[in-house]
């Protein structure tokens, strides 16, 4: 269990290493924008064979229920991360799946019977 925990951690800095490393390169040239040298997004994507950011929307759900959003077949999850919306809506988890293609958010909402919950996933070619 612990490798997993490390395993995600580690996935989860390349993942910030390599979005930062191509958002430096592309600002050293940021006077220099043409269709061949494409926005900072584009550099990243560029990087990470198979790079594929899969959202599922904000939905209500009742308080402390887990809500998954999945890679496509032949991706595993490099990253991902979720949102709790609503009146002191707390966010009590983002973590990847156990089988590590996909990502789970879950939160609650004191006072209130649901809360707010969007999620998403980075993938990346297995």
């Amino acid at each position: 269990m612990k490798l997993r925990s490390t395993h995600a951690l580690g996935a989860g800095l390349l993942t910030v290493a390599l979005a930062a490393g191509a958002g430096w390169a592309v600002q050293a040239n940021a006077n220099d924008v043409t269709s061949d040298n494409p926005p900072a997004r584009d550099a990243a994507v560029r990087a990470i064979d198979g790079y594929q950011l899969i959202k599922l929307p904000n939905a209500n759900v009742p308080n402390f229920q887990r809500r998954t959003v999945s890679c496509p077949a032949g991706k595993r999850a490099i990253g991902g991360g979720a949102e709790a919306q609503g009146t002191a809506s707390v966010l009590n988890g983002s973590f990847p799946t156990d089988d590590g293609t996909g990502w789970v958010g879950i939160g609650h909402q004191p006072g209130y019977s649901s809360v707010g919950i969007s999620v998403y996933v980075i993938c990346a070619n297995a």
